[in-house]
Formats: C-alpha cells, sequence, structure tokens
C-alpha cells in the first residue's frame, strides 16, 4: 500500500514519502503549507489511489472535538419523553455517530481527513490525543467502548493559524508542503491543462512568480489561484502579446482578481506601477 503521484495530483517524492511513512508508522500525518497548495486534495488522492474510502471532518472555529466522537441528544429525548415515545428508552436512538467513530466502525480500512485543524479552539487537539493513541473511545450514555476495527489512514491539515500543542505534534508525522518550483508547477498545470498552449503556461508563470516575489504582498498568489487564473485566460482568449510584453512594474496582470485576494495588495501594485512611471519621466 504505497501512495504515489497520480493522473490528477502531483506528489514531490518528499511528499510520497511522508504519506507511506505515516502509514507504516501508524502514526497521523500532519500536512502544513501555504493556502491553496493541495493540502486537502492530498487526502482526496491517497484514498483514490489506494482504493479506499474518504471520510471527510472540515474543522471550524466552533467544532468540538466531542463531535467527532458522537453527539448525545438530550432535548430530542426529553421531548420524547414527555410524548411518550416509545424510543426513548433506548438512549442509543438519541446518540449520534462523529467521523472518528465512522472511521472506527467501518469494516474496510478508510482514510480520515480531519481538514483545518488549527480553526478550532487550542484545546481540540489535546481532546483526541487518547482517542488517536489507543484507536478507542467511551460512550457513557450507552456504556460501550468503540475501537477501530481497522486503524484508519488518518491527514491532518493546517494553515498555521495557531500552535499546535507539543504533546499533539508527538503523535504525529509532520510534513511541510514546500511551494512548487517551476518545474513540478508546470508538471501541475500539465494535469489540469494538457492541452494548454505551452507558450501561454511559459508567460503566465514568469508572471506568477515574479507577482509572489513582490516584497509586501499581504497575500501571494498560490498554486490554485494560479490554475484558476490559467482557467481565465484560456476562456477569454487573452493575446499572447499582452502577456508576453506585460511589465509588472507597469500594470497589474489581466484578470488580477483570480490572483489578487485583497485591496492592499492591489494598491501595492498600483503604488509601485506609479514610481516606475515617475521615474521613467
Amino acid at each position: 500500500m504505497r501512495f504515489e503521484s497520480t493522473n490528477q495530483y502531483i506528489s514531490t517524492d518528499d511528499l510520497s514519502m511522508a504519506v507511506n511513512a505515516s502509514i507504516a508508522l501508524s502514526r497521523p500525518l500532519l500536512i502544513k503549507g501555504e493556502p491553496g497548495t493541495g493540502k486537502t486534495m492530498l487526502a482526496e488522492q491517497v484514498a483514490e489511489s489506494l482504493g479506499l474510502p474518504l471520510i471527510q471532518w472540515h474543522i471550524k472555529s466552533t467544532t468540538k472535538a466531542q463531535q467527532g466522537l458522537y453527539e448525545y441528544d438530550a432535548v430530542s429525548r426529553l421531548r420524547d419523553s414527555q410524548l411518550g415515545d416509545d424510543r426513548v428508552h433506548d438512549v442509543a436512538n438519541y446518540i449520534k455517530q462523529g467521523k472518528l467513530w465512522e472511521a472506527f466502525a467501518s469494516e474496510q480500512r478508510v482514510v480520515l481527513l480531519i481538514d483545518e485543524i488549527d480553526k478550532a479552539d487550542i484545546e481540540f487537539p489535546n481532546d483526541l490525543l487518547v482517542e488517536l493513541d489507543k484507536m478507542e473511545f467511551h460512550v457513557y450514555e450507552t456504556g460501550e467502548t468503540v475501537k477501530a476495527i481497522q486503524r484508519p489512514i488518518i491527514i491532518i491539515t493546517s494553515n498555521n493559524e495557531k500552535e499546535l500543542p507539543d504533546a499533539f505534534l508527538r503523535r504525529c508525522f509532520f510534513h511541510f508542503i514546500k511551494f512548487p518550483d517551476r518545474n513540478t508547477m508546470q508538471a501541475i498545470i500539465d494535469v489540469h491543462y494538457p492541452d494548454i498552449k505551452q507558450q501561454l503556461v511559459s508567460d503566465a508563470m514568469d508572471i506568477f512568480f515574479e507577482l509572489r516575489n513582490v516584497p509586501g504582498l499581504k497575500k501571494k498568489p498560490s498554486t490554485s489561484e494560479l490554475i484558476d487564473w490559467l482557467k481565465l485566460l484560456m476562456a477569454d482568449d487573452i493575446p499572447e502579446q499582452i502577456l508576453k510584453d506585460h511589465d509588472p512594474r507597469n500594470a497589474i496582470p489581466p484578470l488580477y482578481g483570480a490572483l489578487l485576494k485583497n485591496e492592499q495588495d492591489v494598491h501595492l501594485l498600483e503604488r509601485i506601477a506609479f514610481m516606475h512611471r515617475s521615474e521613467r519621466r
């Protein structure tokens, strides 16, 4: 059971090695990297390439660790008891399974994605330590212990919005997805747009990497944003000469809204363009 690049996802040797190492060690794989570098898609492609089901748990700021195990609906049970419903006699009717329970109960091994764990409260990772370590948890309302039938392959993503606790980090295999170099980016584009004109790709990547190198950008454009930008360039049939003759110091790129995501960065490029035009006079 080994993961490599797929026809939809380019994985570097280091990334493939990290995935396979976490599987061999039976430890969660903690993936960090810039937003838009394919962390979530990695879990999808690992599941597809290994022929395993994927269970996704997308974390929000309000998500609690308990929700991944189960939730007990005491309000519904109280209402049913007032209405004389026979379901009230079995507490299991009011237990809602979470994503971890779903993964543990699966007869087939699954890939479990815990996406953007750093969005949750700082105690969230610590609240899952025992469950991820022992691959089991106790349901207090029913008295049962849920144990993993097949140990899931766990992939955890983080955008580094918060520092994760040391005790949690010790239990993970860690990998940071480096931003793709030009050759890797070319391979990624070829996967998404195999029939794209290579001159368009070359000119677009020149602008893209120059833009990422502009000092002071609040948010550098990511891989996913380059893919979106290329799609727009092809759809709008932008003349190749516009990209070829583009000087990043003079104007912002065409269809810049796919690359720049806040007004501060747009204003920064406009100021750079203005200063450069003033120097030419």
